[in-house]
């Protein structure tokens, strides 16, 4: 009996999720979300490669010798979350890494590819070439603070998904003093990132009003244009059960005045209906936020280091649980991240970057593993490393 009333509470959640607050666990009210099949498939697709991706950073954080010893890896497989162990991950993708045998430090090492470094050369050069879109980037998440600062940890947590170059405090920060300074912060050895210039409220349109003008300019336009004044554009998981009343509140929903990401809030109501358009705020900062990125994707405890600064008063991820029509929230891989479910179709960026294709690549060839490579080759390759890491291993033991 508990059974089936948990299975009809899950259901209900799952229909009603928008408006109704489960009274339930965190963990629970993620789980009763309704899953969209092609975005589970693409967060499966990208937990390799974000390993691959942490791995890179190690190989390529040397420029004079481009390689990383397989033993330090293997120290670090836990934290990598390499399960199988590191020598195990790297044989995976050939197309990726190439174990070699360093024979004056008598140990395995690994470096990239020919056909991985071409790629992470090309997306170095797309980020050079976007550095004004960059600047614009950082320059409309500080104009979303209320007090035009963000702290600088916060920007590293996602630089990557900005697009930013690795040297972006030089590159970015430093180059453009005209817009953005460094200042400290009460806490020690922590620096805020703030606007020089505060551009007014009216000079940045948002990437939902945009859609907006769209909707309104189509011939076959059938909508009232105050009815999308304030609108989201929605999409749900296939097979999710809309009822009558959901649509009903959804509507009325779509229908409600906010203030915009980039506006001054005022008073802030603790009415009922302050707090519906203190919620819809929160969604349309968020909106933005994820606009604003490379892949139209974040993980959820990065994005939740701007919340205060945002002026974002309620909890993150239940935000974006309430709201799966605008976005889809993935637990794959051991994190929580959250995509602009409108910026995607059928698993692609509707409207991809140079930045995002260069990293498409190099999921292309995660996702070959050790197809196409010659069968002969690939045992004496297998062969080999064998033999290297059975040769450390002598040693070890000698020693």
């Amino acid at each position: 009996m508990g059974t089936y009333i948990a299975k009809v509470l899950s259901k209900h959640l799952a229909c009603h999720s928008i408006f109704v607050r489960s009274k339930s666990t965190s963990a629970q009210y993620v789980a009763s979300r309704a899953r969209d099949p092609t975005f589970e498939k693409l967060m499966d697709k990208y937990k390799n490669l974000l390993k691959i991706i942490a791995i890179q950073d190690l190989i390529l954080a040397n420029p004079k010798d481009q390689s990383v010893s397989v033993d330090f890896l293997s120290r670090l497989s836990q934290k990598l979350h390499l399960n199988r162990g590191a020598t195990h991950f790297l044989r995976k993708f050939p197309h990726i890494f190439h174990i070699y045998y360093e024979p004056t430090k008598s140990q395995p090492f690994c470096r990239f590819t020919d056909a991985a470094l071409e790629i992470s050369r090309l997306e170095a050069e797309a980020i050079n070439a976007s550095l004004p879109v960059v600047v614009n980037r950082l320059v409309r998440i500080l104009s979303m603070s209320a007090s035009k600062m963000v702290p600088l940890r916060a920007i590293f947590k996602v630089w990557r998904e900005l697009g930013l170059p690795d040297d972006f405090e030089d590159s970015v920060i430093a180059k453009n003093s005209h817009l953005f300074q460094l200042c400290d912060a009460h806490e020690p050895n922590t620096h805020l990132l703030k606007l020089v210039n505060v551009l007014p409220s009216n000079h940045f349109t948002a990437a939902v009003e945009n859609w907006r003008v769209l909707e309104c300019c189509k011939e076959d336009c059938s909508i009232d244009r105050t009815e999308i004044q304030f609108s989201f554009k929605r999409g749900y998981p296939p097979g999710m059960r809309l009822r009558k009343d959901f649509k009903a509140k959804v509507k009325e929903w779509q229908r409600l005045p906010y203030v915009g990401p980039y506006e001054m809030m005022g008073e802030k109501k603790r009415s009922k209906a302050g707090m519906k358009a203190l919620e819809k705020r929160a969604v349309a900062i968020v909106h933005e936020f994820l606009s604003l990125t490379v892949e139209k994707m974040v993980e959820v405890e990065k994005i939740s280091h701007f919340r205060n600064w945002f002026g974002i008063e309620l909890n993150i991820r239940d935000l974006f649980l309430d709201h799966p029509g605008i976005f889809y929230l993935s637990t794959k891989g051991k994190r929580h991240t959250v995509f602009l479910r409108e910026a995607y179709e059928r698993g692609c960026l509707i409207e991809p970057n140079p930045v995002y294709d260069a990293r498409r690549r190099l999921l292309d060839l995660v996702l070959l593993g050790r197809r196409g490579l010659p069968a002969v080759n690939s045992k004496l390759q297998d062969r080999s490393s064998i033999n290297e890491v059975e040769q450390e291993d002598n040693m070890q033991r000698h020693e």
